[in-house]
Formats: structure tokens, C-alpha cells, sequence
């Protein structure tokens, strides 16, 4: 697709790089056929291929309108395009790019910068929510059942296991897992301490970045990165073997802090060690000898791969192998490549479309009647649990429960 630069917009060093990834796009629309809201919506300006004109025509000196933010709002980022794009179009990087021009140029209406401010003020930081979560479970007999489910046990916490091999890790604590879903962490503590791996918790590091990031709001984003990348760098420095980060969302961030952070002279060469010392779980235990970690009670699991893990960290398949070699039976899933609608606080800024995908997705995780349904990132865990008949678990607790119920059983 050819871009003649033009205007304030296309004479910038990002108006260049977008214009690059707009040149290796052929036209050709095998991304609307996996785009989950052009499938929904039906609308060329809704899918891939039509964002892209979109933003092409403000690097050639269109002005940005609320329409064009419209159409870029309702991008879920799920990055199923990218995997299915035969020219290799990395359409991620352009719509951050496009949303981050249109956010400076385009006034959105009062209720909009009202709940995208809250969003940005609250979720981030787990000791702003940590009051409002206490009191919520001090009301959780009178609360409805979906905000049960979500609120889970509460803040009581199982031990942390010692520090004690070779091996060393640093883990990501997060912000809302941390909060609502300590235990995703702690089970994969557990999980990596029977390999032989010691977790390392940070508690200097916190949000990864991302949630300000796809709100356009870029310099807040970056500044959240620098932080953790300050808080992890004396581990770094010790030798640590990787980065864990058990929400896939995360991960993708923080694999890319080297691109986000190249042209920052202070952090760049950091940014670039950081990211390549980032892990998801999977990718080190599919390296692991796991015979440790038979099951030995056989459960049917239905697994949510999060668009993140397959589409941003392209490890599809790779959950779903390590689950049937330990002696998991996967249910069928029906359009697994389709995104559940969650996609960080898109659930919340575009709550009708995200809850016609959460019901389809919920259809075919349910399809085979499953025990439980395992997913790989919180923000889809907190999604889909109001909705579905079987309990929604991160993928490391089962493996976790099932060592601890041998541990029960051998004793």
C-alpha cells in the first residue's frame, strides 16, 4: 500500500515507522476474516484492513475526527490479523501509533476522559483499590453473584516458598492480579519450586504498562515500564535466569519494553535486556522435564487461549501440549482464535460488544462440558467467571492443585 507523507503527522520519526507498516500491507482482507469485530459489526472501517486506510489517510495529512477514534476505539487489539496477515503487517504497533495521534488531537466527550481518567487512576495501583476491595468483601453477602465470583477468596495468602535453589527467577506482581488473584502467582511459586526454580518477588515493580499505553496515554505508560525496569535491573544484575509473567498481556508489553523504550538514551539498552529475559510460564516449563507433575486425578479442561498468548506471544498450542502431556483431557473449542471480548478495559469502554464475544466464547468453551475452564491471563479470567457454569481457573493453579493433592496423597 503506498503512503505519500504529508503533514505535521507524517513528518514525525513515528509517522515514518507507521508509513513502513503500512507499505508491506497488499490489501488483500485475509484480516477481516479473523477480525472479531468486523465479524460482529460487518463494517469495512471495523476490521484491519479499513483502520489501516484510516490511519494511512492521517499520515497524508487528513485531520483526526471522533469518527476515525470511533473505529480505532473499537479495536480490541487482539492482534488475530497479525497471525493471519500473510505480508507480516505488524498492525499492533500502527494502531498504538494511530490511537496515541488521535487521543492528542481529538477532544472525546466529558463521560469518555471521565471514566478513561478513572480507569487510568485506579486500576494501575493496587493500594488505591486495596480499601475498596476490603470493604467490598465486608459486603459481599448482599453483592450479586458475579461480583462474588470476581472478589474470589480475599486477601488471606498461602506461604511463599523459600528462596532456596540455584535457579532464580524474578516474577511479575502485577496490579489487579495482585490484588484479586494473588494466588495465580503463588501457584506458579509452587509449580516452578518443584522444578527446581526459585521465584523472586519485586514489590518495587507493579503495572507493566500497558493499560495506559492503549489509552493513548503514552508518556504515563513508558513511565510505568522505566519503573519496573529500575526495580528489576539489581536482579538482572545477579544473574537472574528470566522475567516470569503469568498474565499473557502483560507479557506481550513487557517483551516489547525494548521497542517501546529505544529511543530513551537512558533506558534503551535496559529496555532491550529486559525484554528478551521476559517469559510466559509456558515457554520455560515446555523446556522442563515435567514428569514431577503427572496428574494424578485426570480433569476435563476446556482452555481459553487468550489472544495475547497466541496472537501477541505466538505460543498457541503451546499451553494446550504441556496440559495433555501431564495427563489433562482438553475439551474441544470451537473458533478458539477468537478473541473472549476482555482485552484489558475494552470490557468496560465497549461493554455491548464485549459481551456479545464473551457469550459466544463462553458457548464454545462450555460445548464440551468441561470440569473447569483454564485461561492464561487474569483480565480474561475476570471476564468470563460471572458467566460460565464451571469455575474459571489460571492454568498454573491446576497444575499447582494437582501437586499439592499428590503431596496429600503420598503422605
Amino acid at each position: 500500500m503506498q503512503v505519500r507523507l504529508q503533514g505535521p503527522i507524517g513528518s514525525t520519526g513515528g509517522g515514518r515507522s507507521a508509513a513502513e507498516i503500512i507499505r508491506a500491507c497488499v490489501h488483500c482482507g485475509f484480516c477481516n476474516a479473523t477480525c472479531p469485530t468486523y465479524q460482529l459489526l460487518g463494517d469495512e472501517l471495523d476490521g484491519p484492513r479499513g483502520r489501516i486506510y484510516q490511519i494511512k489517510d492521517l499520515l497524508e495529512g487528513g485531520r483526526p475526527t471522533s469518527n476515525i477514534q470511533k473505529h480505532l476505539d473499537r479495536c480490541l487489539t487482539c492482534r488475530a490479523c497479525e497471525t493471519t496477515c500473510p505480508s507480516g503487517v505488524q498492525y499492533g504497533i500502527l494502531l498504538d501509533f494511530g490511537r496515541g495521534v488521535v487521543e492528542k488531537e481529538v477532544t472525546r466527550p466529558l463521560g469518555q476522559r471521565v471514566l478513561r481518567h478513572v480507569l487510568r487512576f485506579w486500576l494501575p495501583y493496587p493500594e488505591r483499590l486495596r480499601p475498596f476491595y476490603r470493604l467490598a468483601h465486608k459486603m459481599k453477602a448482599v453483592l450479586p453473584s458475579s461480583l462474588k465470583v470476581i472478589l474470589g477468596a480475599g486477601e488471606k495468602k498461602h506461604s511463599w516458598p523459600k528462596s532456596r535453589h540455584r535457579r532464580r527467577m524474578v516474577v511479575l506482581d502485577g496490579c489487579v492480579q495482585n490484588l484479586v488473584a494473588f494466588h495465580i502467582n503463588q501457584s506458579a511459586a509452587r509449580v516452578f519450586d518443584r522444578l527446581g526454580i526459585s521465584l523472586i518477588q519485586v514489590p518495587e515493580a507493579g503495572c507493566c504498562g500497558a493499560l495506559s499505553y492503549h489509552l493513548g496515554a503514552h508518556r504515563e505508560g513508558l513511565e510505568f515500564m522505566r519503573r519496573n525496569i529500575d526495580a528489576w535491573w539489581p536482579h538482572v544484575e545477579a544473574g537472574v535466569e528470566a522475567i516470569v509473567v503469568t498474565a499473557s498481556g502483560c507479557g506481550v508489553t513487557v517483551k516489547e519494553y525494548g521497542r517501546l523504550l529505544a529511543d530513551d538514551p537512558d533506558y534503551a539498552g535496559k529496555a532491550r535486556k529486559i525484554s528478551t529475559l521476559a517469559r510466559d510460564p509456558a515457554e520455560i516449563l515446555a523446556g522442563e522435564d515435567l514428569t514431577g507433575l503427572k496428574v494424578i486425578r485426570p480433569t476435563r479442561v476446556a482452555f481459553q487461549s487468550p489472544c495475547t498468548l497466541q496472537h501477541g506471544l505466538r505460543l498457541k498450542g503451546v499451553v494446550e501440549s504441556i496440559l495433555q502431556e501431564l495427563g489433562f483431557e482438553l475439551t474441544p473449542v470451537t473458533d478458539s482464535h477468537l478473541c473472549c471480548g476482555s482485552a484489558g478495559t475494552y470490557s468496560i469502554l465497549q461493554a455491548g460488544l464485549a459481551r456479545q464475544l464473551r457469550n459466544n466464547k463462553v458457548t464454545a468453551l462450555e460445548a464440551g462440558d468441561p470440569d473447569i475452564i483454564a485461561s492464561a491471563n487474569i483480565g480474561c479470567m475476570l471476564h468470563l467467571a460471572p458467566v460460565t457454569r464451571q469455575p474459571v481457573q489460571h492454568w498454573l493453579e491446576l497444575l499447582d492443585f494437582q501437586g499439592r493433592a499428590a503431596g496429600r496423597v503420598k503422605t
